[in-house]
């Protein structure tokens, strides 16, 4: 928990959770989710690209990439459907969510300096292909300023629910 001035009130625990769109990621959001409300704090949802990852992509035999594509909308677009898949419409109250760009492991680690806990799932590769990979864990538990929880598996937390207005529910 960060430090506070006397006379203000204490900042919320955050728990940051790296999501990628596969299923690992999604299972991170979970326990993320559920350690955030048994701490009283709030969920940072991160999902983060790197332009390098387009260049990538672009190997012999293939064309250029359109002038319009635009990853930063793309991976925008993706979290939201996983967030909606999640949560519903609308996102509870204590739940940010935002786009980087940069390397994913370091994005992750500066955001959760100052977090309770990182969560990430043990591997990546699902709907934002290639934009958070098993090395982006290992480095996270490896170098992260904070605790890092892997996710490995489909095994939800207890109570395995997403928060709602009401809490977790099951």
């Amino acid at each position: 928990m960060s430090p506070t001035q006397p006379g203000t009130a204490p900042t919320p625990p955050v728990v940051v959770a790296g999501v990628d769109g596969s299923e690992q990621s999604v299972a991170a959001l979970r326990w993320a989710d559920y350690l955030a409300t048994a701490c009283g704090g709030r969920t940072l949802v991160v999902a983060v690209w790197q332009a390098n990852t387009a260049s990538a992509l672009l190997g012999e035999g293939w064309s250029p990439l359109p002038s319009d594509w635009d990853p930063q909308a793309i991976v925008q677009t993706e979290l939201r459907h996983v967030l909606e898949d999640y949560y519903g419409k609308d996102l509870p109250a204590g739940v940010e969510a935002r786009v980087e760009e940069g390397n994913p492991a370091r994005v992750l680690m500066d955001l959760s300096k100052d977090a309770q806990v990182l969560v990430v799932g043990s591997r990546g590769h699902g709907g934002f292909a290639s934009l958070l990979l098993g090395s982006v864990s290992a480095a996270c538990a490896e170098h992260a300023k904070c605790p890092v929880l892997v996710v490995h598996g489909d095994r939800p937390p207890p109570g395995g629910g997403a928060r709602h207005a009401g809490g977790v529910v099951g």
